[in-house]
């Protein structure tokens, strides 16, 4: 199976979460869920490059990159996911939401609430344990 690596931005602003809610797609398992912003990593492109990259592509948006906050797999029915979070500041001014229906920003407690894709509920799980 496919392998793809992936990186997260886990941005946060007094004390709330961003998430971010993914368009419809042809992948029902991922279509409408909602996911930590970001995006594949490419050939030759650190983690943090990645990051950096997708951010401004998907947000026209600026982050600063903090530590890592863990890295999971998942398997999906056609490919298999290793996404790498990372704790993140969002930078001046406000994004544009260019690939995403919806965001929201909530508490660690209130992360729950939402219907995440498979991969980024581990991510939350990380988050909630902490």
């Amino acid at each position: 199976m496919k392998k793809t690596k992936v990186v997260a931005a886990v941005v946060v602003r007094d004390g709330k979460y961003l998430c971010m809610q993914r368009c419809r797609s042809h992948e029902a398992y991922n279509s409408e869920r909602w996911e930590f912003p970001g995006g594949k990593v490419e050939e030759g492109e650190s983690d943090h490059e990645a990051l950096l990259r997708e951010i401004n592509e998907e947000m026209d948006w600026d982050v600063y990159v903090g530590r890592k906050i863990g890295t999971i797999t998942h398997d999906y029915p056609d490919f298999t996911i290793e996404l790498t979070a990372y704790l993140c500041k969002g930078g001046e001014g406000k994004f544009t939401m260019f690939e995403h229906l919806d965001a929201k920003w909530l508490s660690a407690e209130d992360l729950s609430t939402l219907a995440w894709t498979d991969a980024d509920r581990k991510i939350v799980d990380l988050i909630q344990q902490q």
